[in-house]
């Protein structure tokens, strides 16, 4: 019988479980389907991102590409072809769940099953639980449990398939991506790539990870995204490998998966306080210091740094995140949904379980919270991991040639044309632990 295979975020051949499902039963359409639920919120960005993955897909595949509801458009493609059954990867976000749940229901009016077969993820959310049953709350003993549940090796690419089309199908967006961004070569070829290159100094990820001025990070968080490269081809590469880098990295691995399932187990923390307590803290409203927060001139040179590699690449390296999270959350004392939403908007790589619960990681009100007095300083932050201080000097060129361009001095500003801080940090400080007094 033929099948459909809806492609989502698992935009690859190789070690596709959903796909070797859907080849087993004969021959395939391969669809995609342009949803304006998803497509219009996604932001540029990640929208020019997406239509490239989707273009390196369709070189290998004759990928079916319809605009619409899924309900409908996924209907009429499988009766189109006659298909039984049309083949997916599980989807365990808020609206992917109730998406497939839709979908589903209307498949099966017309006698078509929905399949799911694996998920973007080594162990898929739930499958993981404590002793009674319920989801892990804290990072650590989940990622214990996560080791300990392992996961099946990888799977090759099918062979000899024979694809179907189908009718009323749409060009693949060529969004390009706002001026000034330029975005990371696209596909799975290039997502294996980067992995192989990433391998090669994964050793040193464990002292490297956490400086931005080199190139210590995978940068693969992007091609796990789109499904470019699923994380249990990356996991069996690592597993031979016995260096600190390889272990830590491995963590971070688990760090994705546990955030995912988190979101999964309760879906409105992608918009609320996982800790509700800290929705009645003092905030204040959005302003010209988010706006400066938001361009890069906030006059901290680390914050600024990374609110413009954002803007320029679609991407920020993964200890700035942090330290700009801080920065908006105890210096502009503004709530994290604002920065969450900018984030989203900006990222090439933007999760929503890793976006959104990284962003209250920061804020205290997240699982594993980082304690809300860990206000951190982004002076002292930008001078510990960026000693040298060539990610400042990159980022915010018209510092490149002070003495000190994590904290140049009012004249220096002056010569540049450098603006100066927008807060006084020590007094902001003051503040935001006097409102988590307030709350305690």
């Amino acid at each position: 019988m033929p099948a459909v295979m809806w492609f989502r975020r698992d935009l690859r051949l190789h070690d596709n479980p959903a796909l070797l499902a859907a080849v087993d039963e004969g021959e395939v359409l391969p669809l995609f389907v342009l949803d304006p639920a998803l497509w219009g919120p996604a932001g540029a960005v990640r929208r020019a991102y997406l239509g490239a993955s989707l273009r390196s897909l369709a070189a290998d595949v004759p990928l079916c590409v319809v605009e619409g509801d899924p309900v409908r458009r996924v209907v009429q493609a499988a009766r189109e072809v006659g298909a039984a059954q049309v083949h997916v990867a599980a989807d365990f976000g808020p609206y992917g769940r109730e998406r497939d749940e839709r979908v589903a229901a209307a498949l099966a009016e017309a006698g078509i099953e929905l399949v799911r077969t694996g998920s973007p993820y080594a162990v898929a959310p739930g499958r993981v639980t404590n002793g009674s049953g319920a989801p892990y709350k804290v990072y650590t003993p989940f990622s214990k449990a996560w080791a300990d549940h392992g996961w099946r090796g990888p799977v090759d690419a099918p062979t000899d398939v024979t694809w179907l089309t189908v009718g009323d199908t749409v060009e693949i967006p060529d969004d390009t991506a706002p001026e000034g961004v330029e975005l990371p070569p696209a596909g799975e070829r290039a997502a294996h790539d980067r992995w192989a290159d990433f391998l090669d100094r994964v050793a040193d990820y464990d002292d490297d990870r956490d400086k931005p001025g080199v190139e210590g990070t995978s940068r693969m968080s992007v091609h796990l995204k789109w499904g470019e490269i699923h994380p249990r081809t990356m996991l069996a590469d690592l597993a031979p490998l016995r260096s600190a880098g390889a272990a830590t990295y491995r963590k971070e691995i688990a760090w994705r998966e546990f955030y995912a399932d988190v979101l999964a187990a309760q879906p409105h923390t992608a918009r609320d306080y996982l800790r509700p307590d800290y929705a009645r803290m003092r905030y204040d409203e959005p302003g010209s210091a988010f706006d400066a927060w938001r361009e890069g001139r906030t006059g901290f040179p680390v914050v600024d740094a990374g609110m413009r590699q954002l803007r320029a690449t679609g991407w920020m390296h993964n200890r700035v995140r942090m330290i700009v999270a801080s920065f908006l959350v105890k210096d502009l004392h503004l709530e994290w949904q604002h920065g969450a939403r900018h984030f989203m908007e900006w990222l090439v790589d933007g999760d929503l379980a890793s976006n959104q619960h990284g962003w209250q990681w920061t804020a205290g009100s997240g699982t594993d919270a980082s304690p809300y007095f860990r206000v951190f300083n982004p002076t002292s932050q930008g001078k510990k991991f960026d000693p040298r201080g060539d990610y400042v000097r990159r980022w915010v060129p018209e510092l490149a040639d002070v003495p000190d361009p994590h904290d140049p001095s009012p004249d220096d500003r002056d010569l540049v044309g450098y603006p100066p801080p927008v807060v006084d940090h020590g007094e902001e400080r003051k503040e935001a632990l006097a409102r988590w007094e307030e709350i305690r």
